[in-house]
């Protein structure tokens, strides 16, 4: 017996503005996805308004379209107060849900409202069914997973995920660029820039040049520099697959592309879901998502990992449609062999696979085809330094004018140009008036009778092929025809003229109900979010002050030796090997033997958990330290029972997500958010107990957090772990960015990479001022210090503790970045 055919996916379309709204819905987009003016991960697009948004909801909902707003951002203490009045608003307009990163604004959305919808953000770094049931028990309605996970691990997830009471509806990215960094723990550009892209405000470093320096080294990688920039993600030929695993939603990227992108892709991907398209490979379909913005396409991580294809590496920006290379170069023109067609007004660029030095490109003036087969491409006079031009040069197509007007009167002009099936319904007798009811795909009904009697039929009476006829006329409106069910009694008719006004009236009504916005239930006479009562426990910390403690984090034994000697009575140790805990563990427990000394040590997991990982958290367990260092969701069930603090990947930003960490796993201690400046950590611990935080005062920012493994990449042939070679074992490396800085580079146990800063960073100026809110706990992470830095590290930290040494005096003597956490704000200055 073979079983049913899959459900078809919701397609989710971006849209940055309202042209890219009318061009997702007029191109079959099920639901699209927009910001507003703050609160949202793509701050750089035009975004909406609170009030556009009951108007925007309108013309969403009359079309059969759902709308989900994005709040994925991280939110601080000081601004809880206006994200609980935008919260309002999106839930008073209607909207069908929000997309949301902050564990402690999913707390806040609760509290307003029992039935708000709410779709955890790939921001919250969902990679397993561990992360699925957190976001279930935060009362999320759906969870976007990361991007990094593939076909065959979503499998386990969806597996794990049915056996549950109530099965969680999953949503994947299947289009569109590709952050190499998962997402929600990305601090790059808030590290080089200040920028955060947890605060809607990425600078894209994924997308810039470095070179490879290895063992002291450049490698020389053929013009390759473009290591962290992967091809955009092209999922078309795996819908079905994606379809067959449950998932529920199929999203693309591109809250910054424009309407032509929303419309094209949106096309190509309806027609998939509906079965209709071409392979992604070949054909107009191909084409046409070349077109619309690739820097490459690829299935991404769907089908695996392999770190060759992943990320070629030759430029990061887009490209386009592969022409052919340049045969010849004349003084005023260039010869291809072209393998897809150019014609005239089209926009092209010669790639000398040094994008960095700048390309030459522009409008083709006139094409010319020649005896031997190439072409002879003219520009208008100027337009190109022909001298810049190298024979082997490869040629893109950047531009196409006429797939732009093409695609444009798919959206342009107000009439619906994407229809819904609305099912219909007649009954009727002789003497009676003629009853047409119409339901739609969401069950909404709409009633209309006849203003007069049905008469019996002398030549020509109504049946089903004349009522579809007439009744089907519904062009220029949201719907199409689609089951009729017609229950005459005997044989009837009525003029064409009032089928026409029943029709008229029935769409009428239709539209009207469907602009109705939706009502959720909301909870009345809440003021501030700390107020809310039932479930949130914010309380003043009365607790008699303790002595200020050092805690120490160090990556390999030899820095842990250092410590030990230092005096340092809390460690936690981030090793790549997980093997090596024992052994770390086992030389702490001797220490303490030898010197009666009481150091606690705790080790930390990698910061990404996985379906099929489950034996790395084994080797982690099997070292028996005295807590463990939770980096993530499922850290939180598998340590329940044992003692743990939480790291900053957790993404603390707020003390409504503190208290959840707090209060429902009991964790001893939260790291703050790096995102989080002086003035926003002030905030913070004015509003919880200060004895709830460690505070990082000390360390390389981890920058880029990484699924693609450089290491495999560029210094070995291989597709992942299995025939690497495992260059990462033998070479100490770094990238180098455009102003010469060289930033370490480390793999974890799941051969994730991790970019760090290539200068440690310190809170020193801050110290006294946190000491004073109460903060008792003060991180200094390591990297790769050898240990008599590590020893006189922890020598200037003490003395800063004693009053010994000033915050500015540390960091000059140590030579450091003088910040705390990523996000550029004032400093606390000691006098």
């Amino acid at each position: 017996m073979s079983s049913a055919p899959p459900t078809k996916p919701e397609l989710l379309a971006p849209a940055g503005d309202w042209e890219c709204v009318k061009a997702a819905v007029a191109n079959g987009a099920d639901a699209v996805y927009f910001g507003l003016d703050k609160f949202n991960a793509r701050m750089r697009a035009k975004n909406f308004t609170e009030a556009d948004l009951p108007e925007l909801m309108a013309f969403l909902h009359e079309r059969g379209v759902r709308g989900y707003v994005t709040f994925n951002t991280l939110v601080f203490t000081d601004e809880l107060a206006e994200a609980e009045r935008f919260l309002r608003s999106i839930i008073t307009a209607g909207v069908d849900a929000a997309i949301v990163q902050d564990v402690g604004i999913c707390r806040l959305i609760r509290r307003l409202s029992p039935d708000f919808p709410i779709h955890a953000s790939t921001q919250m770094t969902v990679s397993s069914a561990g992360g699925v049931r957190f976001a279930q028990d935060l009362g999320c309605k759906l969870v976007v997973l990361a991007r990094e996970c593939s076909i065959t691990e979503i499998e386990a997830i969806q597996k794990e995920n049915r056996g549950q009471p109530q099965e969680m509806p999953l949503e994947v990215f299947v289009h569109g660029a590709l952050c190499v960094a998962y997402s929600g723990q990305c601090l790059t550009s808030e590290s080089l820039g200040g920028r955060s892209a947890n605060r809607g405000e990425c600078a894209q470093a994924c997308r810039m040049p470095y070179d490879l320096i290895s063992d002291g080294k450049e490698i020389d990688l053929d013009g390759r520099q473009y290591l962290l920039s992967p091809q955009d993600l092209a999922g078309l030929d795996l819908v079905p697959e994606l379809a067959k695993q449950g998932i529920t939603s199929l999203k693309i990227e591109g809250r910054l592309k424009s309407a032509e992108y929303v419309a094209s892709v949106t096309r190509v991907y309806r027609k998939a879901i509906d079965g209709g398209s071409d392979s992604a490979g070949e054909g107009e379909d191909r084409y046409d998502l070349e077109m619309a913005f690739s820097r490459g396409l690829h299935t991404g991580w769907f089908e695996g990992i392999d770190n060759q294809k992943l990320v070629h590496a030759r430029f990061g920006k887009k490209r386009g449609v592969y022409l052919g290379k340049v045969t010849r170069v004349q003084d005023d023109a260039v010869c291809v062999k072209l393998i897809s067609e150019l014609k005239a007004g089209d926009g092209l660029v010669f790639d000398r696979g040094k994008p960095a030095e700048g390309e030459e490109g522009g409008r083709v003036f006139v094409v010319d085809a020649e005896k031997q087969g190439d072409s002879r491409i003219e520009f208008r006079r100027g337009i190109v330094d022909f001298s810049r031009v190298r024979v082997g040069d490869k040629v893109w197509k950047t531009a196409d004018p006429d797939l732009n007007k093409r695609i444009r009167q798919t959206y342009e002009g107000e009439n619906a140009r994407f229809q819904r099936p609305a099912d219909f319904e007649v009954h009727g007798e002789a003497g009676m008036p003629l009853s047409v009811i119409v339901r739609d795909e969401d069950g909404r009904v709409a009633q209309v009778d006849s203003e007069i009697d049905l008469e019996p039929a002398q030549k020509h009476p109504l049946d089903a092929a004349k009522l579809a006829k007439q009744l089907g006329r519904l062009g220029g409106t949201p719907f199409c025809l689609g089951e009729m069910d017609v229950q005459l009694v005997g044989e009837v008719m009525v003029p064409v003229s009032e089928l026409n006004r029943i029709r008229r009236e029935l769409v009428s009504r239709m539209e009207e109900l469907r602009r109705t916005p939706l009502v959720w239930e909301q909870t009345q006479g809440v003021k501030k979010p700390r107020a809310l009562a039932d479930g949130i426990s914010i309380a003043s910390d009365d607790s008699s002050p303790s002595e200020a403690e050092l805690i120490v984090l160090v990556r390999d034994v030899i820095q842990l030796d250092a410590v030990l000697e230092s005096g340092i009575e809390t460690v936690y140790c981030d090793f790549e090997d997980p093997k090596k805990y024992r052994d770390a563990v086992d030389s702490v427990r001797e220490w303490n033997s030898k010197q009666s000394a009481n150091v606690t040590i705790f080790v930390a997991p990698p910061r990404i958990f996985k379906p099929g990982e489950e034996w790395i958290i084994q080797q982690v367990q099997s070292s028996n330290p005295d807590g463990y260092l939770v980096r993530n969701h499922d850290h939180l069930r598998l340590f329940a029972d044992e003692r743990k603090v939480g790291d900053f990947s957790l993404n603390v930003a707020n003390e409504l997500t503190a208290d959840y960490f707090i209060g429902e796993f009991g964790l001893e201690h939260v790291t703050a958010s790096y995102d989080l400046n002086a003035v926003q950590l002030d905030a913070l611990l004015k509003a919880a107990p200060a004895r709830w935080f460690e505070v990082t005062i000390h360390q390389h920012m981890p920058m880029f957090h990484m699924e693609h493994c450089v290491f495999c990449a560029f210094l070995s042939e291989g597709k992942d772990y299995r025939d690497c070679g495992r260059p990462c074992d033998e070479h100490n490396v770094q990238l180098r960015d455009r102003v010469g800085a060289e930033h370490p580079l480390k793999a974890d146990a799941g051969c994730r990479n991790t970019v760090y800063n290539s200068r440690a960073q310190t809170g020193a100026e801050s110290v006294r001022r946190l000491l004073d809110l109460g903060v008792r706990r003060l991180r200094v992470d390591f990297l790769s210090e050898g240990p008599a830095e590590v020893a006189s590290t922890i020598a200037c930290y003490r003395d800063l503790l004693a009053g010994r040494m000033s915050g500015p005096q540390l960091w000059q003597e140590l030579k450091l970045q003088n910040q705390l956490g990523v996000t550029r704000g004032q400093q606390y200055v000691m006098e």
